[in-house]
């Protein structure tokens, strides 16, 4: 994966842990109390998400906050 801003690298790492569990972002929208039209934005790297966000979404993901960062497992850079 080339080099990218970090805001693209999360977007891209938490679609997948997302679509990995078949979760679509009006579910994870109601397991976390994040609007969806938010959730997108961060998927696409428009927002800079904080930090008390990211551990709602690993909550809901089941995953440790950690993974989220884990972009070496990144396998797109498409958006």
């Amino acid at each position: 994966m080339e080099e990218c801003d970090i805001k693209i690298k999360f977007g891209l790492r938490l679609r997948e842990l997302r679509k990995a569990r078949n979760i679509s972002q009006e579910e994870l929208m109601a397991a976390t109390g994040i609007h969806r039209t938010y959730l997108s934005e961060v998927e696409r790297g428009i927002r800079n998400i904080s930090i008390v966000n990211v551990e709602k979404i690993a909550r809901a993901l089941d995953v440790d906050a950690m993974e989220m960062f884990n972009f070496r497992k990144v396998t797109s850079t498409k958006m």
